[in-house]
């Protein structure tokens, strides 16, 4: 019988972090990844969950993007 290797079954954190950007929602979203990837080791995947604007005297200020983050848990 083979032996199993401990990276068989991998284990995942999801984590959420909002980006935000005066430019557009993808810059909002690669912030939000690019702040996570400081402190996060080996991130996985990203979702964008939730898109909004915040808004100032009736004209966009900032775009933000809610992004999920997966990262594996090591051994």
């Amino acid at each position: 019988m083979a032996k199993k290797s401990k990276n068989d079954n991998p284990v995942y954190k999801i984590v959420e972090v909002v980006g935000s950007s005066t430019v557009s929602w993808e810059d909002a979203a690669s912030s939000a990844v690019a702040a996570a990837a400081k402190t996060l080791r080996d991130l996985r995947v990203a979702e964008v969950t939730k898109l909004d604007m915040k808004i100032e005297n009736g004209k966009v200020a900032a775009y933000r993007a809610r992004v999920s983050m997966s990262f594996k848990y090591e051994d």
